[in-house]
């Protein structure tokens, strides 16, 4: 059992890909720490490369193991390019805190990112498409996908899963207050200051239309107003894939 957890956190090789070439110390390559990030967001950004021009499409997705996963329409111009297994990048961006200092040098953000390569590819066995479906859902509503309707024909059929092995990935982080010149200190009479910056879940908005008497699902009980969005992503994520 020590070894397959040693494995699961053993660092990503450095590469002239994924090397963070500016502030080196801010690096992070070992697997806790990559997946901790992803985790904890839904929306991603993903770039490509149709006939030598760069997209970059936002969309939901989420981790299983060593592979990623989204889905999109058919018919998107992103999936059928996909598709044919050309190489993707996937970011991930949390925004924690915007820092003031005494120069604009100096001005900057606390964050946590992740740039995570691989080759993306259509998941088309339907058993395994289904699977993948349900975790999607699964993934932010633990449980969810034995409450609602499985989808129908027409949209099993507009729906094309993605997946991607993370071939090589990076993370990078920022995690701290002001950082000025030694001199700015007390020779720059600017007022300076950090503002933590989180996104929380406000109060749920029933729909009209619900079936009176319907109670929350208990397992939405990580989902309390003013909570914050990526601790309880990380928490649903956990209860889904069973994460300790």
């Amino acid at each position: 059992m020590a070894d397959v957890e040693a494995a699961d956190n053993a660092a990503f090789e450095v590469t002239e890909v994924n090397r963070v070439r500016r502030v080196h110390d801010r690096g992070r390559y070992d697997r806790q720490t990559i997946y901790e990030i992803l985790d904890a967001a839904l929306v991603c950004h993903i770039a490509y490369v149709i006939d030598g021009q760069p997209y970059c499409t936002p969309t939901g997705f989420w981790r299983e193991g060593d592979h990623l996963y989204w889905h999109g329409s058919s018919a998107s111009r992103m999936i059928r390019q996909q598709a044919r297994g050309i190489p993707v990048c996937l970011t991930v961006t949390h925004l924690d805190a915007l820092v003031m200092a005494r120069s604009g040098f100096h001005h900057s953000i606390n964050y946590r990112a992740v740039m995570a390569y691989g080759h993306a590819h259509v998941i088309s066995d339907a058993a395994e498409k289904t699977r993948l479906m349900d975790n999607f859902i699964d993934r932010i509503y633990p449980g969810r996908s034995k409450l609602i309707r499985q989808p129908n024909k027409g949209e099993f059929k507009a729906t094309t899963m993605m997946g991607m092995e993370i071939e090589t990935a990076s993370g990078k982080v920022r995690d701290k207050h002001v950082a000025d010149e030694e001199e700015d200190y007390a020779g720059v009479s600017a007022w300076s200051a950090l503002y933590p910056v989180t996104q929380v879940l406000g109060a749920p908005q029933e729909c009209v239309r619900q079936i009176p008497g319907l109670p929350m699902p208990g397992e939405m009980a990580v989902f309390q107003p003013g909570t914050k969005l990526d601790e309880v992503l990380t928490e649903t994520y956990r209860a889904t894939f069973k994460q300790p």
